[in-house]
Order: structure tokens, then sequence, then C-alpha cells
């Protein structure tokens, strides 16, 4: 192994193009000596402080000022750089032979690392962290792909634009427009709100739509039971008021089910798991499971919500600041959006300012800022008395992947909490809103039965 490390760090003292391939894949952990690693830090920093290659002098020269080294190892590791030659080699061989190196480098970190979490010994990551750590260490490779050509590509570029991509549309209007047509496969969207003003309601009412479509819906909650879910949902699909549930009678209730059941050929799972014990982990195993036991394959997860779920890189308590695990959560929930080929919806806290701010932006996500950063698309419901007289509730647009986020960047809806429902209002609703950035298109029509064809 000392041979190919040799190998390498001479060729990144020596040979310009050799290093302008393989230094973004090379890690100072693949090399198992000390002294070495330290030689391979200061040529690292040294060709991205000065876009080019150190010259063994310039190298004796840095590791002399170096405060990482003892006066022995300095002595060491002048030793090490002093046999660095050039020698001519064959750059395909070269270039695949380290990319080997690095590859089995990766796999025998990532076992020793296995096995410190399995002893307990790693506090920071739990055992569910092994198959991604594996994953991460056998994909280790260098692509051959350094970008698009923009003018040798253009046949694959046209391709792409004239490509329709299938996305989830809702019964919502104004969102179908913001997001241009729905909401694509492979992404996190974020519903940020305050305590109790309608995160969990959005949800449902969405999960609703999607049902009526023909999808399948999976929604997980980590703070009601499934009962309370599911009763959320029966109000907006049964159009029966929460309050009325209790006093229906079980006859006209089965009625309205097998009603329900014509409608849609989709199917709804909810599943509950206690706050803050699981994590995508066990959401996949969950999708398994339900693939095995029930030939049930979601086109859309809801996951309620993302503040309380658990990381499956870091336990629970670990000594990891809330910016950290927080956007851990939320790369892992896109992991899993990307890994399944499906849409996750989830949902998170404002911040107590953003609680009673009559206007919400990304600074007032709870927690984490690393949040808004991973999601592909985010929104803000906003509430206020004047809002709630009317029956309606604001929209602001805080990031959106999907289409230019200042188009529409407020907008209002109409919601009716005793069934859990939103629905668009007329366009007169949408010129109090003073907003700038915003532009509308056309009058909508008003919907308040966007139901009325389905009255059980």
């Amino acid at each position: 192994m000392e041979r190919i490390e040799r190998t390498v760090l001479s060729n990144l003292i020596y040979n310009e193009e050799y290093t302008r391939r393989v230094l973004p894949f090379i890690k100072e952990e693949y090399f198992s000596d000390r002294l070495e690693k330290i030689l391979f830090t200061e040529i690292y920093n040294f060709v991205n402080k000065y876009n080019a290659l150190p010259s063994k002098e310039a190298l004796s020269i840095e590791m002399n000022g170096s405060k990482n080294v003892n006066e022995d190892e300095y002595k060491k590791v002048t030793d090490i750089i002093s046999t660095l030659n050039k020698e001519p080699v064959n750059m395909d061989w070269l270039r695949d032979t380290t990319e080997k190196f690095c590859k089995d480098r990766a796999i025998h970190n990532a076992i020793l690392g296995g096995i410190q979490i399995i002893d307990g010994k790693d506090k920071k990551h739990t055992p569910e962290y092994l198959p991604e750590m594996l994953s991460e260490a056998l994909s280790v490779s260098f692509d051959q792909k350094v970008g698009h050509d923009y003018l040798l590509e253009t046949k694959e570029r046209f391709d792409f634009y004239k490509k329709k991509e299938e996305r989830l549309q809702l019964d919502l209007d104004f969102f179908n427009k913001i997001t241009r047509g729905g909401i694509p496969s492979k992404t996190l969207n974020i519903c940020l709100a305050g305590t109790g003003v309608g995160k969990t309601m959005f949800m449902t009412h969405l999960a609703s739509s999607v049902l009526l479509q023909g999808k399948n819906v999976l929604y997980i909650t980590l703070e009601m039971a499934e009962e309370r879910i599911a009763e959320r949902i029966d109000a907006n699909l049964l159009n029966v008021g929460m309050s009325d549930l209790e006093e229906l009678p079980y006859a006209m209730y089965e009625t309205k089910i097998n009603k329900l059941q014509s409608k849609t050929t989709g199917q709804l799972i909810i599943k509950e798991y206690p706050t803050a014990s699981a994590h995508t982990g066990h959401f996949k195993a969950l999708i398994k499971e339900l693939a095995l036991k029930k030939s049930f394959k979601p086109d859309i997860v809801f996951i309620d919500y993302l503040n309380i779920c658990s990381s499956a890189r870091f336990k629970t308590g670990a000594n990891v600041n809330s910016y950290t695990y927080i956007k851990a959560i939320a790369e892992e929930l896109r992991g899993m959006a990307v890994e399944n080929d499906l849409p996750i919806f989830s949902a998170t806290q404002t911040t107590r300012g953003g609680f009673v701010s009559s206007d919400v932006g990304l600074e007032d996500t709870s927690e984490s800022f690393g949040l808004p950063a991973t999601a592909d698309f985010m929104f803000a419901l906003i509430s206020s008395e004047e809002l709630d007289d009317k029956n309606q509730i604001m929209v602001k647009q805080l990031k959106n992947r999907y289409n230019d986020p200042t188009v529409n960047r407020k907008f209002i809806l109409g919601v009716d909490r005793s069934k859990m429902r939103f629905y668009d209002v007329e366009q007169t609703a949408q010129t109090d809103l003073v907003d700038s950035g915003q532009t509308t298109e056309k009058k909508f029509e008003k919907k308040l039965g966007q139901f009325s064809d389905f009255k059980i």
C-alpha cells in the first residue's frame, strides 16, 4: 500500500494533469500513515490556495511553519518529500489505480467505522447509519463527466426541454400555477406554519386530493394518532364536519365510505410512530413492508412533521447543533424521495417570532436554516384575525425550484376548518394583497364546493 500512496503523492507534485483530475476525489483519511496524511493535506491546501503544484522546496518550507508537526515529525516528513520523484507513467493506468486505491480505502474505513458504531464507541451515529455509510464508500468513483458542454451537448439539452415531466396535480389552482402543473417526483416540499395555523390540515387536504386522483398515499404521523389523522381525512372526503362525525350513524358512515371507494382506485395508508422515534430507515423499511404485504407502492409520502423525526445519521441527544441535525433530517428525507422516485411533503414550525408575525420569511424557520437550503419547494401558511374572520388563509412562497417564486409570491386560499378543506377563492380576494413582486394571470372561478360533485 505504501508504494501506491507514494506514487499518488509524487504525481500530485509533478503531474499537473493528474492532480487536476483526481485531487477533488482523494481524502486525507485514505492515507494510513499519519505523516503521509499531513503531507497530502499540505499539497491539497497549496494547490487550492495558489492554483499551482508545490515544489519539494515549497512543501518543506510550508511544513517548517506548520503547527501540526513537531521537530522529529518534520524531519521524517522531509525525508518522505525527498523520496518523491518524477517518473513517466501511463495516465490511464495511474488514474485507474488511484481510483481503486481510493475505493479500497473508503471501504476499509467504512468497515472500521461500522465496528466502532456497533461497539458503541461512536457516540454520534446510530447502527441505522451503517447502510448509508457503506453505500457512500462503495459509490466512490472518479466521474468522467466533468460538466455539461454547452456548445456540444445541445441535442441532449433540447430533448430535456421537450420532455414532459410527470407531476402530481393539486386541487388548488394557484398551487398548480406556481409549481408549473403540480409536484414532481424526487422532491422535498415543506409547509411552514405556526402551531395551530394549519400544517396538518393542509397535508391531510392534499392527501385527500391525491387519493381522489386514484393515487396511493402514505401518511406518516409522529404527532397525532392514526385515528386522528383519519378523522381529518374523513371530514374532508365525506363532507362531514369534524364535530358531526361522532353523531354520524354507522350505516350512513359505511354508505359514504362505500361511495368513496367507488370514486377512487387509490389507497391511503396511515402509519403512526412515537414522536422523535423514527427516521428514514424506518420509513424505507415500511415502504418495503407495504410492498411485500399489501402490494402497495406510494405515489406520494406525507410526513407529519419533519422537526419531530429523528436522524438516521446521528443519535438522539448526540452533541450536534440543531442546524446540523435538522439539515441532516431534511437531506435524508430528500434522499428517500430520490431513491423511491416520489415526492415527499412535510412541515416545520415557525420560530416564536414568526408565530406572532403577520408576515413570515425563511428566517422564521424553526431551529435550522439548513432546512430551506435542502427543500425544493417551501411555502408558509399565514393566519390573522382578519383572515380568520373571512375564512381565509394567506400562502407565501419562500423557495421554489419549479418556477419563479416572485410570481404570485403571496396569494389567498379559502379554508373550511370544520371539514379540513382548502379551496380557491375569487380573484378579488387576491387584489387586497400588497406585494410588489406579485403578478396574477386570469380570473379564477369561485370553487367553494370543490367537492360539489362528490357529496356523499
